[in-house]
């Protein structure tokens, strides 16, 4: 574990703290068991009724010393542990954020929404326990574990053994036990916990879905029983701890009885005073407050790696290096564009067939193309390649003459997307239109609801621009959520603008009054639209049939309606309503 990527590098980046860090927490611990040294020889030094306070005077400075300075190095050991880990995760943060960020157009595709949450509000913050109560406990006890050794160990080497094996309990064996019984539950609970989280989040965001469909009971039905599988799994392993930790009390009983065997014989036959006898019974006793913790420790090892998976899993190195070509300052004309496929092919891995093979495509500023074919004939894979998404695994995407890869930062001012559920986000229309551009005035914003024909209806609203929208857009319909996501689109003001099935989901009416506001406003602009069915094709200046990663037909509505007889076919089996 301490080898992984996200476990490694920090711990040397910051070695010295974390060796200031062990010292602290061994100084605490040595600074309790000395306090209660002290103040086992002054107890019974004191019972014996000294003639003067000199006979214990030094006990009694010495509890007052150990005492503060137990308190103030626990409160430096957590204060520099937490420091040091914050800045730890701090580091981990940004790392993430610089993995996913360039993701973005990947995100839903790769991963759940929950997938993403848990990543970010789980995974991360899971690795600062890793340290803070997991390394840390078990780095110093190791460290005390020796120490207690060597001290006993010149008084007495067989004790010295018997010790070893007694502690030796504490801090190896039930630790790999607890290993043992809680490495499979633990993958299980938080496996499942994240099903939970992303079943959950996914639930929120269909909300609406749920309603309408009437099927919320039998949901929450299905999550309660998911919930007590896992319930009872956690109840196995409450009773398994309660059990451990009762075994580890037990350890510390014996410790304790034998150490008062040893040390009475050690006084008995003169090598020390008897005053030390509870003076050692109580130094050991504090000393197991740091081996008791280390196997509940080490027993959410599973855990941890589970999550350090998930981030390996999320940090994969197939994807293009983003980092490396934000350094590049390529720019191209945004005024007009002509994109162009050349050869295009695309695998995801190299066991996987080809999503796009020797694909060849162009689209001059304000041509509109339709691209129609089943699932999984490349179309949502083409559109990720145009927006640098992916790279090619051979052939190459082109904006005027310009591979996608060297502009990508470039990417959201040449391209913007209009895809199947528009994102609301919880604030203002006003504020979800100018999400296209944070520069726009409110007259432009009025400007673009007028185009997709949505000014009089957010103006007959209460608040009107003010009113307050959900991120489910329960206040919308569908075809309202889609002109306002149209409004951000005529805000950002790009050349090409892809259209990623934007009326799936909406009746016939909305269907095609919606295109017919859609291909009016996009006027001018190049249009990519990516489609399942043949309404409004005819609006299109090209219709490109992909088949298998390749064109299987290509040409005009016109063209194609006189000269193939499965797209006539096609087109009449879906009856389209044609537009105006």
């Amino acid at each position: 574990m301490l080898k992984n990527s996200w476990i490694g590098p920090y711990i040397k980046e910051n070695l010295r703290l974390f060796i200031l860090v062990t010292f602290l927490g061994v100084l605490t611990f040595s600074a309790g068991a000395a306090l209660m040294f002290t103040s086992g020889h002054l107890i019974s030094k004191s019972s014996l009724m000294p003639e003067s306070i000199m006979a214990v005077y030094v006990s009694t400075v010495g509890v007052r010393a150990f005492g503060i300075m137990r308190s103030v190095s626990r409160y430096v050991e957590r204060l520099s542990s937490h420091s040091l880990v914050l800045k730890i995760l701090e580091k981990m943060r940004v790392r993430l954020y610089r993995i996913l960020e360039p993701q973005a157009l990947l995100i839903k595709s790769r991963y759940r929404t929950g997938d993403i949450l848990g990543l970010l509000a789980d995974d991360i913050e899971h690795l600062q326990n890793f340290y803070l109560t997991t390394m840390f406990p078990a780095v110093v006890s190791v460290v005390l574990y020796a120490g207690v050794l060597i001290a006993l160990g010149a008084f007495s080497i067989p004790f010295a053994i018997l010790m070893l094996i007694l502690i030796g309990l504490l801090v190896f064996v039930l630790p790999w036990l607890s290993l043992l019984y809680a490495k499979g539950k633990n993958a299980y609970l938080k496996q499942g916990r994240n099903g939970l989280y992303s079943q959950f989040t996914d639930a929120v965001f269909g909300l609406s879905d749920w309603m309408f469909s009437g099927r919320e009971k039998s949901f929450i039905k299905g999550y309660e029983k998911d919930e007590k599988e896992l319930l009872k799994v956690e109840t196995k392993q409450f009773h398994f701890v309660n059990w451990r930790d009762f075994f580890s009390q037990l350890i510390v009983g014996a410790t304790v009885v034998v150490m008062v065997y040893w040390s009475a014989g050690q006084a008995h036959d003169g090598a020390f005073n008897g005053t030390f006898i509870a003076a050692f019974v109580l130094a050991i006793m504090s000393l197991g407050e740091a081996f008791v913790p280390v196997s509940s420790a080490v027993s959410d090892k599973s855990l941890y790696q589970d999550s350090l998976d998930r981030l390996d899993k999320i940090e994969d190195s197939s994807l293009p290096d983003f980092e490396h070509e934000l350094e590049q300052n390529v720019r191209i004309e945004t005024k007009s564009v002509a994109l162009e496929a050349r050869a295009l092919s695309f695998q995801y891995n190299e066991k996987s067939p080809f999503v796009l093979n020797q694909f060849d495509f162009k689209l001059e500023q304000g041509q509109k193309v339709a691209m129609i074919g089943r699932s999984g004939t490349g179309k949502s894979t083409f559109l990720k390649l145009v927006q640098g998404a992916l790279t090619p695994t051979s052939g190459e995407v082109l904006m005027n003459g310009v591979k996608v890869e060297e502009i990508r930062p470039q990417m959201a001012e040449v391209v913007s997307m209009l895809n199947q559920k528009a994102h609301l986000f919880s604030t203002s229309v006003l504020n979800n239109i100018r999400m296209g551009n944070q520069d726009a005035t409110d007259e432009e914003v009025y400007e673009a609801a007028r185009q997709v024909k949505m000014h009089d209806f957010i103006m007959s609203m209460p608040d009107g621009y003010h009113t307050q929208m959900t991120e489910m857009g329960a206040r919308f319909s569908g075809g309202e959520r889609q002109r306002i996501a149209l409004a951000r689109i005529l805000l950002q003001d790009t050349p090409i603008v892809i259209l990623d099935e934007p009326t799936v989901g909406l009746d016939p009416i909305t269907e095609r009054e919606l295109l017919q506001t859609i291909f009016e406003t996009l006027e001018g602009k190049s249009v990519i639209w990516v489609t399942h069915h043949l309404v409004g094709a005819e609006k299109m200046d090209t219709v490109v049939f992909l088949e298998e990663g390749s064109i299987l037909m290509q040409g005009t509505h016109t063209e194609l309606m006189a000269s193939e007889p499965r797209y006539r076919r096609l087109y009449e089996l879906d009856r389209p309503i044609k537009l105006d």
